[in-house]
């Protein structure tokens, strides 16, 4: 049975639950919960496990904060014997549009400080990413309090959405491969 790691990117506590920035973990917690499973607390993150279609998906949100996302990364990885290619980090994107969603097998931090953390743990960028556009419709100076914001009421609807494709994506990542998936996610538009 291959195993695949999805690590959904945030920050733990309620201060941070539904923000922009926290969308890792909420993908993360609906593809968990659409299989029926829920996380438990465990070394540098909350886990869940999910045994779907012959692959076995260890669903990973770090405890660590995002700064250091990099950490439990690596330990699950090690500990699951993971290969890099089976790990997924699914994460926010100030350069993408909330219309937006990109598959990419490897790629740039682009300033996201998770993906510093990875980088400089795993010593590669040669890593599987799921990128959730989130925009950056804020004033100059303001993108910290824009990232770390919750969602407007507008937004909702397509946050909704959006969530839901990332977790077939997530399916599809894992079942036919990231080539063939990012002919299909990277094609999607959604009406803002």
């Amino acid at each position: 049975m291959s195993k695949f790691l999805i690590v959904g990117l945030g920050n733990i506590g309620p201060d941070y639950a539904g923000t922009r920035h926290n969308i890792g973990f909420d993908i993360a917690d609906a593809l968990a919960r659409k299989h029926g499973t829920f996380f438990r607390v465990d070394r540098l993150a909350e886990i869940a496990e999910v045994k779907w279609k012959g692959k076995q998906l260890i669903i990973v949100k770090p405890t660590t904060y995002m700064n250091l996302s990099g950490k439990a990364v690596k330990y699950w990885m090690d500990k699951e014997k993971i290969q890099l290619e089976n790990v997924l980090v699914v994460l926010d994107d100030l350069a993408l549009t909330l219309s937006k969603i990109r598959l990419r097998p490897s790629g740039s931090d682009a300033g996201h400080n998770g993906l510093t953390s990875i980088r400089e743990t795993l010593l590669t960028d040669k890593y599987p990413r799921l990128r959730f556009g989130i925009g950056n419709n804020f004033p100059k100076g303001r993108q910290v309090d824009f990232v770390l914001g919750r969602w407007d009421n507008i937004e909702l609807p397509i946050v909704q959405q959006k969530v839901e494709k990332c977790v077939g994506i997530i399916e599809s990542f894992v079942t036919i491969g990231i080539e063939r998936t990012m002919n299909e996610a990277n094609k999607l538009e959604f009406p803002l």
